[in-house]
């Protein structure tokens, strides 16, 4: 039976069935020995929720969400989720040692910040059905808050930093079948980076609307959309 263990925000997983569950393309990885892969990610354990939490585990994310984007990373206490989401303290540190693991559980598990995978046959089309999706994120009235609670005290605190790495790789390794299927489709270079092309769209995305204040507007979305695509090396 695959096992993993953690350290850091990091998993070690022993199967590569098991790392693939969470990163579809397994390159996005870093292979460290045979049959061994680091990654990004939540905790998967034998006999446990793929989620990686108890039965009440969306009325805890929620919980946990809602009094970082309304108290702050320093008021977000394992004590304020138990007494919040009416579970109690102890079944709390039965599944998190502490609140950044928690906390880490609740931004890549949280039905609140799902997205779905796009799939609209061009990879200008997926581009932009992504630019949408973080532009609804960053500005929807439930996580908009989240979004920018995170952002605003992560350079002060390392532990919120890396909760916040681990919550962008796993996004990542979710968008990874847009960039295969546009490599298949022979719109994308096999040289490409993903990761370099997400940080080109959605560092314009974040930039806009946090630093500049101004709305992203469908025009704007398309035209970054467009700018980043334009940039791209032919495919091979």
């Amino acid at each position: 039976m695959p096992w993993t263990r953690t350290i850091g925000v990091f998993v070690i997983a022993t199967s590569r069935e098991n790392a693939t569950q969470r990163c579809v393309v397994i390159k996005a990885g870093i292979r460290v020995q045979r049959n061994v892969v680091l990654y990004f990610g939540a905790v998967t354990t034998p006999g446990r929720r793929s989620a990686g939490g108890p039965r009440q585990a969306g009325a805890i994310y929620g919980a946990t969400l809602e009094l970082l984007a309304a108290k702050g990373y320093d008021g977000l206490t394992m004590e304020a989720v138990a007494e919040r989401s009416g579970v109690n303290k102890t079944t709390l540190y039965r599944w998190w040692p502490a609140k950044d693991a928690l906390l880490a559980a609740a931004l890549t598990d949280s039905d609140l910040l799902a997205f779905p995978v796009p799939d609209t046959g061009s990879l200008r089309g997926d581009l932009l059905a992504l630019a949408h999706a973080i532009a609804g994120l960053l500005t929807d009235a439930a996580t908009g808050p989240v979004a920018t609670a995170v952002l605003a005290a992560a350079p002060a605190r390392p532990q919120l930093a890396a909760v916040g790495a681990s919550f962008f790789a796993d996004r990542l390794c979710r968008e990874q079948p847009v960039f295969q299927r546009a490599m298949d489709r022979g719109e994308l270079g096999r040289a490409c980076d993903p990761a370099a092309i997400m940080d080109l769209l959605a560092g314009a995305i974040w930039f806009r609307l946090l630093l500049r204040g101004q709305p992203l507007t469908p025009e704007y979305l398309s035209g970054a959309v467009d700018l980043v695509i334009d940039g791209l090396p032919a495919a091979d």
